[in-house]
């Protein structure tokens, strides 16, 4: 077996210490090199390739943003794990390097001494695992991102067009882990305000990471973002984002569908999970249910669209495997036999659109 090479980015000669050994305790893995800044790590990257980067944010002359940034402009690509830490700044400077091509993060301890306990360093492992055989972050020229915007616009008047013929009431569910961060951006900020129809989303993500996705959503695009909160109502051209550490449902009160929250444990290893969403759905009204999958590790998903498929209309949209940084979740509801679209991830707001329409 051949072992995977990775590469530490950390400015504490302890943690270096620490995150070496819990590497180097799984036989599939192998530290081959440390850098202790930024600086240190443009260099090596620019010279060597390495499966996996393990990087700190926070470090002196150049920071785990900074060199991101580089590497950006540089057209360097890497396959990069981002140690973060657990506070709102954290959460946001977790937000700027998934955005910038980090493909998953994990919470360091604030103490190295709290890195050893078996808890973080199974987790530690499992995403160096996905991150390792992972899909290389694409980098896309903004003369595309712009080109594909002008296509959603042509779509969103389209749909103006043909929204009278597609009536009843309609829900939007989307479902999203590895790499959904920065692949949602390319969805939701395509996503005109006046869909009509509300939309879900379970990304798997912590307490506190949820809150602060969502923010940064709503700030670039024309759709109202929101973490959801217990209770709420359901609008049409609003995105509902599940909060992290709690199972999203929706309920029927009164004639109007809410958010409604539970705390069981963790469901195909994760929490919020999207099965839950899908299968609260299950006893619903809607006409009609869009359920999109898009890039992620595991099955979640799978499950819950089939036990929804069997009491509701439902139309599924996967992403397409070329586009995904990992094709999990994708793929297991496509084996399953219950995607009905397969679409590159610049097509899945279009698709949403075409489906729901929007309000007159």
């Amino acid at each position: 077996m051949t072992q995977k090479k990775i590469l530490i980015v950390d400015d504490s000669a302890l943690m270096r210490r620490v995150l070496c050994d819990i590497i180097e305790s799984d036989e599939r893995f192998r530290v081959v090199a440390r850098a202790t800044n930024g600086l240190e790590a443009l260099d090596l990257l620019g010279r060597n390739q390495y499966d996996a980067v393990v990087l700190d944010v926070n470090m002196p002359k150049m920071n785990g943003i900074q060199l991101l940034e580089k590497l950006r402009d540089n057209k360097i690509r890497a396959r990069i794990m981002v140690a973060s830490t657990d506070t709102r700044e954290g959460a946001k400077l977790t937000l700027d390097a998934l955005e910038l091509g980090a493909l998953d993060f994990i919470h360091k301890p604030d103490s190295a001494v709290d890195c050893r306990v078996d808890t973080f360093r199974k987790q530690f492992l499992e995403i160096l695992e996905v991150v390792v055989n992972s899909r290389l972050p694409e980098l896309e020229s903004r003369e595309k991102q712009q080109e594909s915007r002008q296509v959603t616009a042509r779509m969103v008047d389209i749909a103006r067009k043909y929204s009278a013929k597609a009536p009843g009431t309609k829900v939007v569910a989307i479902a999203s882990s590895t790499g959904g961060p920065k692949a949602l951006q390319e969805v939701i900020t395509r996503l005109p305000a006046e869909l009509d129809a509300p939309v879900l989303l379970v990304q798997h993500m912590p307490k506190g990471f949820t809150a602060s996705l969502a923010e940064r959503l709503n700030e670039l695009s024309a759709i109202r973002v929101k973490e959801a909160q217990e209770g709420e109502e359901l609008l049409k051209g609003c995105v509902y984002v599940a909060m992290g550490g709690m199972h999203m449902n929706v309920r029927r009160v009164g004639g109007k569908y809410t958010i409604h929250y539970t705390d069981e444990p963790t469901r195909e290893g994760v929490k919020p999970c999207a099965n839950y969403m899908y299968e609260s759905l299950a006893d619903s009204h809607y006409d009609k249910i869009v359920c999109v999958v898009m890039t992620g590790m595991g099955a979640d998903g799978t499950e819950g669209i089939r036990n929804l498929e069997a009491k509701r209309p439902v139309h599924v949209i996967s992403q397409s495997q070329a586009t995904c940084t990992v094709y999990g979740m994708p793929k297991a509801v496509v084996a399953a036999g219950l995607s009905d679209q397969v679409v590159p991830l610049d097509q899945i707001a279009q698709e949403i659109i075409l489906n729901v329409g929007v309000k007159a």
